[in-house]
């Protein structure tokens, strides 16, 4: 039985569609080749959102991807200022090519060549220009290639080549069949289950859909180059059309996907009563057969999903005999969203998944009328059969997730955060996952594996095939469990031995190292990036480009950040064909040290209140001066408040360091005083943010107190330690 999860999924966000290139833009220029309204007709464009690399870029807000983004005038790819910079654009597959239109900024190639190249490395010159003026560029181009390439030669003044957007058009090689089209039904009987799609047998080989879908039909050619022949979408509405459409152009099918609450597992989506709240069922019945009507008849449509882990999720709601209740009463409401859509469309069959196999017997007592089940499961998606024959079972089910071990399975580092597997271990767990939904014979009737998304965060790294566009080696992983082969391909570089020093003790503001052997299988030059990630330190997911330099053999001295807690450090390298090696590993960054003897070290300390429970408390007033970090003082949730210690006799001092809990101190006061009773101030601030305040305040006194007046959260003061050094 999978365990339950510490977080769960969500649907993927969604945005509104690039506008279309006006014909006008692409006329513009001196050099426009006129093509006939017939060849134009023709051309599909090819590469935008495709993986683009750069020989340089000017600055991080300057990357090749921006050159391929669909953005005319809002970002822009931009090389180093030398001559002989290019800017090349994977586009998945070989092509054959029609013409390049290059939007210049004023930064522009006054010679350049278009090359072509099948495997990113023989390139084959299709253009060459001569004397350009800016502006935008439409070339005619006739050749073919996979990888196509602005190879600059000389520039128009002093600065580098700079391209708001680089587009290349043409046709994919080959005609794409149509996906199989007709009844889609499970067939058989138990144990020899089968899913056919036209009276033809049909595994789902898929994975789950992350890229908005207006980006659809530039991500799904790289889909179906994979080998994958489904996608799952978590909703459908309105704008899935858009994914139908571009799924069907690529002979792929769609799983389309219901929500309820609560969706996404433990912690996720909102509580509804199903016993009694008939509105919410009604609501969302009507909307249901609304979609199913709407897409019955679409050629991508395979199957219906109601719900997403909502039995797992409604612990997070009810406990008890009210729980047990609940759970009945949701898979009962499925079954009548099932009977619902199998009276408006009899051929595609209806599922619905949850994040446990302990949700079956739920679906087997209350929704006879689903025709398979499907689950979420992980690290422990190898028990999932067991499970079934354990149950007895009487209908089949799909893997709806599945993949590498994930956050909420794994154990804790060293800083006491999750440990990530490394890419080899994420490219393992896909495959081993495979093999074991596949070994299911008669029974499991495919997977979408998680995930096809592109988004470069914390969950990104974790999952994603392709963050940012780049494809790693569980991509490849995913590509030889459906196609049987990843021959010819060139692969990312693979990162082992990642360590980070010191792990534990990082100074703010300081450095620290990070070691990573890297090697690329077809030995192509690697470039690095480092970022840093603030999930278990601040909530802030993002992953931030860090301030580093290489001292070499791998070894790269990196800046910490100002904020204290444990960070994510990650190194990626990439091999200039759309590939990326990614590996992270933890830092905790801890207050800087300060030269000095701590005066204030396990002295007498008063506070104005102190927190007697709630969370990790009591949170007593000496715990700020004990020395240790994991420790804090609390003060009571309101403004103003103080603390105050006695150094035992009058001292001299020179510095004092404020080492905050998130609940710090938007504005406040050191004073000092020889009696305790007249105080002078030596420090004040109204502009306080947290993390740690290394204050010079040289001063001779026996007492020093904080005097506390506006918070910075709406939570009390709190301090990890205050030291006060001479």
């Amino acid at each position: 039985m999978s365990r339950p999860r510490r977080f769960a999924h969500t649907p993927p966000s969604r945005r509104a569609a690039v506008p279309l290139l006006a014909l006008g833009a692409l006329l513009a220029s001196s050099l426009t080749v006129a093509l006939a309204p017939d060849a134009r007709a023709a051309d599909t464009l090819l590469s935008q959102g495709r993986p683009a690399t750069a020989s340089s870029q000017e600055g991080d807000g300057y990357a090749a991807s921006a050159a391929v983004d669909g953005d005319l005038t809002g970002t822009r790819w931009a090389g180093v200022w030398s001559d002989t910079q290019w800017l090349q654009v994977d586009l998945g597959r070989r092509a054959d090519l029609s013409r390049a239109v290059l939007t210049w900024e004023n930064a522009y190639g006054k010679d350049y060549e278009i090359q072509a190249s099948d495997d990113g490395t023989d390139w084959r010159t299709l253009k060459k220009v001569t004397g350009g003026d800016g502006g935008t560029d439409d070339l005619a181009l006739s050749g073919s290639g996979r990888y196509v390439r602005m190879q600059g030669l000389a520039r128009s003044g002093g600065y580098g080549y700079s391209l708001w957007e680089f587009q290349v058009y043409g046709s994919a090689g080959g005609t794409v069949p149509p996906p199989a089209t007709g009844a889609v039904k499970v067939e058989g009987t138990r144990g020899d289950w089968r899913l056919t799609v036209g009276g033809r047998p049909f595994t789902v080989k898929g994975v789950t859909w992350g890229p908005p879908v207006a980006d659809a039909a530039a991500y799904l050619p790289d889909v179906r180059e994979m080998g994958a022949n489904t996608v799952r979408a978590w909703g459908t509405d309105g704008s899935s059309k858009a994914l139908l459409d571009a799924a069907a152009a690529q002979g792929l099918h769609v799983i389309n996907g219901f929500w309820l609450q609560p969706g996404g597992g433990p912690g996720s989506g909102g509580c509804v009563d199903y016993v009694t709240d008939t509105a919410y069922k009604d609501n969302a019945l009507a909307e249901f057969a609304r979609w199913v009507d709407a897409y019955k008849s679409h050629p991508a449509t395979l199957m219906w999903n109601v719900g997403n882990e909502s039995v797992l999720g409604l612990q997070n709601c009810y406990s008890g005999d009210r729980l047990e209740a609940e759970r009945n009463a949701y898979t009962g409401f499925v079954d009548e969203v099932a009977k619902e859509i199998h009276s408006i469309d009899p051929d595609h069959p209806v599922t619905s998944t949850d994040a446990w196999t302990g949700a079956w017997p739920y679906y087997e007592r209350n929704a006879p009328d689903l025709d398979l089940y499907a689950v979420n499961a992980y690290s422990g998606v190898c028990r999932v059969r067991q499970d079934w024959t354990d149950g007895g079972y009487g209908k089949p089910y799909i893997v709806t997730e599945t993949g590498p071990a994930g956050e909420w399975e794994v154990p804790d580092d060293a800083n006491g955060v999750p440990d990530e597997p490394t890419d080899a271990q994420k490219a393992d767990g896909y495959a081993r996952a495979w093999n074991c939904v596949t070994g299911h014979q008669g029974v499991a009737l495919g997977a979408t594996l998680f995930h096809y998304g592109t988004e470069h965060d914390f969950g990104g790294v974790w999952f994603n095939l392709v963050p940012d566009g780049l494809r790693r080696l569980s991509y490849y992983a995913v590509k030889k469990a459906y196609t049987g082969s990843t021959a010819g391909d060139d692969t990312p570089p693979v990162i082992s031995g990642m360590t980070v020093s010191p792990a534990s003790s990082a100074p703010a503001g300081g450095e620290f190292t990070v070691h990573a052997d890297v090697r690329d299988p077809d030995g192509d030059p690697v470039t690095y990036r480092i970022f840093l990630s603030g999930t278990y330190a601040n909530g802030d997911k993002r992953l931030v480009a860090a301030k580093w330099r290489s001292t070499g053999n791998g070894t790269f001295a990196v800046t910490a950040p100002q904020g204290l807690g444990v960070w994510k450090v990650y190194v990626q390298a990439e091999d200039g064909h759309g590939n990326a090696g990614i590996e992270t590993r933890s830092v905790r960054v801890v207050a800087p040290p300060v030269s000095g003897t701590d005066l204030a070290l396990d002295r007498p300390v008063t506070a104005s209140s102190f927190q007697p429970s709630y969370g990790d408390c009591p949170c007593t007033p000496d715990l700020a001066v004990d020395g240790r970090a994991g420790t804090r003082w609390a003060s009571d949730w309101s403004d103003p408040q103080w603390f105050q210690v006695d150094l035992g006799a009058s001292r001299s001092f020179r510095t004092l360091q404020l080492v905050w809990d998130p609940a710090y101190a938007r504005s406040y006061e050191v004073r000092v005083s020889d009696d305790g009773r007249a105080w002078r101030t030596v420090y004040a601030t109204t502009a306080g943010d947290g993390d740690v305040d290394t204050l010079d305040v040289p001063a001779t006194a026996r007492h020093v107190r904080l005097e506390l007046t506006a918070r910075g959260t709406d939570w009390g003061y709190s301090l990890h330690e205050l030291g006060i050094y001479g």
